[in-house]
């Protein structure tokens, strides 16, 4: 039988940080941060990391664990992740899965399986090789002879599905449509109960996001990303293509101001917002708490707490 874990989800800025601390310490339970970003060090203030204060002696894992400059895959995630998971449960406590970031999170509960394949091997660096010499369609059409069903998914601008797509094949045997298939199919790894978080009305999440944005600013984001380029993080490092820091790189370089990176900053998130509704909703298994203007947390709390007692959790 499937060990059961909470999962608070929920677009940016919808209160997951604090309803995740407030399920945890009802529930005996310790928080793991499914965010693709909240992972690396020193970007506390950009990744809206919660701070000792807000985690209110509530042991987190999965925050600030990576240094700036890796590249960590879904796969990579899921795998340190899941350790934490199973240690929470071999303490007797609950996991409680709180983050924004859809693919990590559903990679997570679901114990995906990742498609064998030396990334980076001898395979790899004959593709790049080829990649750039023949270009990507080239090798689009050569996936769609041993792998119509990915190649028909891609498009040029694709070249890293391309190129592990086809890395899989020759490694394997076997296509990575099919190794997804089974995945698919595979029982879930873990029993998850969903608790999601948002606003009945749009315009306050858009009011909200951009609060949070000017809360960052005055914390001092811009410092941070100095900081960070000090310490001799490359400049196209995955960490700095984030919401935010991208944008503020731009002011430490002084090829924009800080009023165009904040407006710009603010666009990004709630589109961002946007898409992570879009991939929730796909989920008919979240019991939604929708706010009304600002969050009522205590209100919440006890609304997510008649749900979960309901489903058996104690």
């Amino acid at each position: 039988m499937a060990q059961r874990v909470i999962c608070v989800v929920g677009p940016t800025a919808s209160g997951k940080t604090k309803i995740g601390v407030a399920l945890a310490k009802r529930f005996n339970g310790e928080v793991v941060s499914v965010d693709s970003m909240q992972i690396y060090r020193g970007m506390e203030i950009g990744t809206a990391a919660p701070t000792a204060e807000e985690m209110e002696g509530v042991p987190h894992h999965m925050i600030g664990v990576a240094d700036p400059a890796e590249s960590w895959s879904v796969s990579r995630f899921t795998e340190a992740a899941d350790r934490c998971v199973q240690d929470i449960l071999s303490r007797g406590k609950l996991p409680v899965l709180v983050g924004g970031t859809g693919l990590y999170l559903d990679a997570l509960v679901r114990g995906n399986t990742f498609a064998a394949g030396q990334q980076g091997g001898a395979v790899r660096q004959e593709l790049q090789e080829r990649l750039a010499q023949e270009g990507a369609a080239a090798l689009l059409a050569e996936l769609a002879v041993v792998d119509p069903e990915t190649a028909a998914r891609l498009h040029l601008r694709d070249e890293k599905r391309i190129l592990r797509a086809l890395e899989v094949y020759r490694e394997t045997g076997e296509t990575i449509s099919e190794h997804d298939r089974k995945s698919r199919e595979a029982p879930n790894r873990y029993d998850a109960l969903y608790v999601g978080l948002s606003f009945r009305d749009r315009q306050d999440l858009r009011d909200r996001i951009d609060r949070r944005v000017d809360a960052m600013v005055a914390q001092g984001l811009l410092d941070e990303v100095r900081r960070l380029l000090g310490s001799g993080l490359p400049r196209d490092a995955t960490a700095l293509q984030a919401i935010g820091f991208k944008q503020f790189l731009a002011v430490a370089d002084g090829t924009a101001t800080e009023a165009e990176a904040v407006e710009e900053v603010k666009l990004r998130s709630r589109q961002y917002a946007k898409r992570q509704l879009t991939w929730l909703r796909r989920n008919p298994d979240i019991h939604w708490i929708l706010w009304e203007k600002e969050p009522d947390f205590p209100w919440a709390l006890q609304n997510a707490t008649d749900f979960l007692t309901a489903a058996g959790v104690c």
